[in-house]
């Protein structure tokens, strides 16, 4: 995939932020069709033992649980499709590792999200002011990013983003 506007490194992105990161999944799958991996593990029954942090505590963890640390608020909100897929209880299952590390996670039945204006694809905002789009093919194959510090699409991913946290449930409280 081309990159059409600046380049970034995520982790030195997330390091220079001093408010917020938050992030915008949209897809009811993500490489659904891996067949190696958690996923695939999942599928034939491993679960991870919250209590066995050893057992699932990977680097994206610790970046996180470093960021939170040094007072970033990190938030995920996720618009799913109901009955969810397969896929999403796959990560609804592992949400709390993503808690754990100190992200605040929500979710929203996607017939609650049909009167918001929404960007075409999943994003992180960060301090409101740099984004970065992942892009997917329609079978869940990360393509590449896109990063982008126009103000008019970072107004748009950020005020998306505040409406459907607004209405997401919090991920304690969300069953699937």
């Amino acid at each position: 995939m081309r990159q059409n506007g600046p380049v970034f490194d995520f982790d030195e992105v997330l390091a220079r932020s001093t408010r917020s990161a938050v992030h915008l999944e949209m897809r009811d799958s993500y490489a659904a069709d891996n067949e190696t991996g958690r996923y695939a593990e999942w599928k034939a029954g491993k679960r991870y033992d919250p209590n066995d942090r050893a057992s699932w505590w990977r680097p994206w963890h610790s970046l996180i649980s470093e960021t939170v640390a040094r007072g970033l608020v990190v938030r995920r909100a996720r618009i799913v499709s109901e009955p969810v897929s397969q896929y999403i209880r796959f990560e609804y299952d592992g949400t709390f590792m993503n808690v754990a590390a100190g992200e605040l996670v929500s979710w929203l039945p996607r017939r609650q999200a049909s009167d918001l204006a929404l960007p075409g694809n999943d994003f992180w905002v960060f301090d409101g002011g740099i984004v970065r789009f992942g892009h997917f093919s329609g079978d869940g194959e990360y393509l590449g990013e896109e990063w982008t510090e126009a103000p008019t699409i970072a107004d748009l991913c950020s005020s998306a983003f505040e409406a459907v946290w607004q209405r997401a449930t919090p991920h304690g409280e969300f069953k699937v």
